[in-house]
């Protein structure tokens, strides 16, 4: 059975709304956001940006992906689950943006968001046996699926807040794996997933714009665990509920660049004795900055580090002539990526040998500089 068209028709609107709902109403929770005090003013080393910048852009994220939802999708049980959650960590998100709360009030306050989702019928049942000799080729957890499942959405939920260091991070990330999520449905033909993808992945376009560096809002814990939580619990009922192993390795790939950040992070934290939850500057996206990259750049490579671990999510979860066309695809992307960097690079090295100048300029010549500028003179 192949996608009709009707549903294609739907999955697009639910794209264009989240985007149209999502650009919209962003200038609207910006100022919602400064009349509230939900601004980030930077006082540490881990902060990029130098001016205080309202933060609560989840806000719009969620306006965007909620109306889109509603209207377009099949609201089934774990649909409603998921929605549930979503505004238990909305609410969380937006007091913690204004008003920091504690962290183990905000842990407990995701694992009930998460147990909400568990309780609506979202749950990891099963995956594929990793021992591939065995003759069991499905591992059953049972009563084990409700802590496995709340680790993961608790888990994903706290990685995409992590990686939200840089503008336009977290929100572009999302987007990629929501994208990756979301080819990965179409393929399996699960088209109310799509739908609630494709809210995903406009919203996150339509905050994009005001996001990115320089960035007018931040989307704030509001938005960040947000984006967690739906993708993390749209990947269980999307992607493991089917129990092969395609599947099992499909969801980890998808999410692989703020998962990898995260346990990194934990270890590093293990390792010098500091509680794993304690904030610090060695995540992927400060050591990009420190080896000299401007935010744009460090933030292209991060796209392009989770653009590739997406299309191999894809690529195993597909066969045939579709893996190919994808394989063309992602090698024009490749091109068109490393002349963008390539490109910003250059406007970055012209920029900072015109600072130079102008430094040259506004201090004292050496003599030999005076002389040949008097040379030049008429």
């Amino acid at each position: 059975m192949s996608i009709e068209l009707h549903d294609l028709i739907v999955i697009g609107l639910s794209l264009v709304l989240s985007f149209l709902v999502c650009f919209a109403m962003t200038p609207l929770v910006r100022s919602f956001a400064v009349r509230v005090g939900a601004v980030d003013v930077p006082k540490d080393g881990r902060r990029m940006h130098d001016h205080p910048i309202p933060r609560q852009g989840g806000l719009a994220i969620f306006l965007g992906f909620l109306v889109a939802v509603v209207l377009l999708a099949d609201l089934d049980r774990p649909v409603q689950g998921i929605l549930l959650g979503s505004v238990i960590i909305v609410t969380v998100g937006a007091i913690d943006d204004i008003v920091p709360l504690p962290a183990l009030l905000k842990f407990v306050i995701q694992i009930a968001a998460a147990g909400v989702a568990v309780a609506f019928g979202v749950r990891i049942e099963m995956i594929a046996n990793p021992i591939f000799w065995s003759d069991q080729p499905v591992i059953y957890f049972g009563a084990w699926s409700i802590p496995i499942t709340i680790f993961w959405i608790v888990g994903i939920t706290n990685s995409i807040n992590l990686i939200d260091g840089l503008d336009g991070l977290a929100c572009g990330v999302s987007a990629i794996s929501s994208l990756s999520i979301l080819v990965i449905a179409l393929v399996m033909r699960q088209v109310n997933i799509a739908v609630i993808l494709a809210a995903v992945l406009g919203a996150c376009l339509g905050f994009i714009p005001y996001n990115y560096n320089p960035a007018k809002i931040f989307m704030g814990d509001t938005g960040a665990l947000l984006l967690g939580y739906v993708l993390s619990t749209v990947s269980v009922i999307g992607l493991f509920k089917f129990y092969t192993i395609v599947t099992f390795a499909v969801p980890v790939l998808a999410l692989a660049l703020p998962i990898f950040d995260t346990c990194f992070a934990i270890i590093r934290r293990l390792l010098k004795g500091q509680n794993p939850m304690s904030p610090d500057r060695g995540h992927f996206h400060h050591r990009l900055i420190d080896m000299g990259l401007s935010q744009k750049q460090s933030v292209a490579v991060l796209y392009a580090i989770s653009a590739v671990l997406g299309l191999s999510a894809v690529l195993i979860a597909t066969n045939g002539a579709l893996r190919a066309l994808i394989v063309v695809f992602a090698f024009c992307l490749a091109i068109i990526i490393g002349i963008a960097l390539l490109r910003n690079h250059d406007v970055h090295a012209y920029q900072r040998q015109e600072a130079m100048r102008a430094e040259t300029q506004d201090g004292k010549d050496p003599p030999e500089s005076q002389e040949e500028n008097q040379d030049r003179e008429p």
